[in-house]
């Protein structure tokens, strides 16, 4: 007796997936929409959206004028009046028909105006082998050019006065303080660099007291600044954020690859040189006739040798002693380190060259302390005067 199974006699039903079903829906009702899209578009039921985006955006637009008035500006508003461009005139060498033609170009600052003149410091190195100079001084409604009178230059500290009528002068700059500066604190440089006229650069104080070389033998004290100072800044004012002159810009360094490295006369160094070449038109200096390093910058095995005692950080070491000298008839030797001038403490050599140019005249008698071998001495010196360009 079989078994009677019904699926012998019926086929299987497949059923249908509904997946399959929704994306042939997709496809129809995309296909109804393609076909029917331009009859739309004829009949102006679609529109389509414009081909490209010319960058318009529509609504209202309003003009806004900013006022700037910040301590920077204020600074140059103060400063910028007091200093003028300085032009160097030197006679052509043509004998039948000699000339002044310009040799050398400036900036300097009027720091002084009394009795119907003005006086500008400017660097000894812009009014060089000059016959005749010019001073421009740049108001508010134009230029005006003046002859100038050279009173003095100095070609080791790099500084000249300039004595000019004072019919145009309008601002007379502020000296600061430059031994209160500290790194990082604003600097702000103005001048007429390039002959584009009165600019303004501004960066940081870098180094409040930098030692360069100025020759073989002697070294001055410079401001580092990252402030930009070009030909023709020279002798312009470097000045803090409250408008006053805390140097005199001078230089920088000019090689491949190096970059904010400017540097400008301490002002506070420049005054007793300033007013010395008021009154004498040069410098006669005292001289003790020694080479000086600072006690600060030599290596530690060369401190070792010196047998200082360890309450002895400061001071200054003879690096050399010119022959016939006072410093040479005193006794005094090379690796001597002298730490204080009639009692007053030396910290370094700017500070030894400050007292002496401050406090002494050439045949005043000075007392030095230093240490010889690590044994401290005293001793009395004549100062001469030292030779042309030679500071100590």
């Amino acid at each position: 007796m079989g078994y009677y199974d019904e699926s012998d006699h019926y086929p299987k039903r497949r059923l249908t997936s509904p997946i399959w079903t929704a994306l042939i829906s997709a496809i129809i009702g995309g296909l109804v929409v393609l076909l029917l899209t331009p009859f739309f578009i004829s009949r102006g039921i679609l529109s389509l959206p414009p081909t490209s985006y010319n960058g318009a955006i529509s609504g209202p637009t309003t003009t806004t004028s900013v006022k700037v008035n910040s301590d920077i500006t204020k600074a140059v508003q103060k400063v910028a009046p007091a200093v003028v461009s300085v032009i160097n005139y030197n006679r052509s060498e043509d004998f039948f028909n000699p000339q002044e033609v310009e040799k050398d170009t400036g900036s300097g600052i009027i720091f002084r105006k009394a009795n119907g003149k003005a006086l500008i410091v400017t660097n000894y190195h812009v009014i060089a082998g000059g016959d005749q100079f010019k001073v421009v001084i740049s108001g508010s409604d134009n230029k005006k050019e003046v002859n100038a009178k050279l009173l003095g230059g100095d070609q080791l500290t790099d500084l000249a006065v300039l004595e000019i009528p004072d019919t145009y002068v309008t601002a007379v700059a502020e000296f600061g303080n430059s031994d209160t500066l500290k790194s990082g604190e604003p600097a702000i440089a103005i001048g007429n660099p390039l002959d584009l006229g009165q600019s303004v650069t501004v960066g940081v104080i870098s180094s409040p007291k930098r030692s360069i070389s100025v020759d073989e033998v002697n070294t001055t004290d410079v401001i580092q600044t990252d402030a930009a100072i070009n030909p023709g800044n020279s002798g312009g004012a470097l000045v803090n954020i409250a408008g006053q002159v805390i140097g005199i810009n001078r230089l920088k360094i000019a090689e491949s690859g190096v970059e904010g490295l400017g540097f400008a006369i301490p002002v506070n160094e420049a005054r007793p040189i300033i007013e010395r070449l008021i009154q004498y038109g040069h410098i006669s200096r005292p001289w003790l006739g020694v080479g000086l390093v600072d006690l600060s910058t030599l290596p530690g095995y060369t401190l070792d040798q010196l047998k200082l005692p360890d309450s002895v950080t400061e001071g200054v070491a003879v690096a050399k002693v010119e022959p016939g000298s006072p410093a040479d008839e005193a006794g005094l030797q090379p690796r001597d380190v002298i730490v204080a001038l009639d009692g007053k403490a030396v910290k370094d050599s700017s500070g030894l060259r400050s007292y002496l140019y401050q406090n002494k005249n050439v045949g005043d008698k000075v007392t030095i302390t230093y240490y010889r071998d690590g044994q401290k001495q005293t001793g009395t010196l004549e100062l001469g005067e030292a030779p042309q360009n030679i500071s100590q």
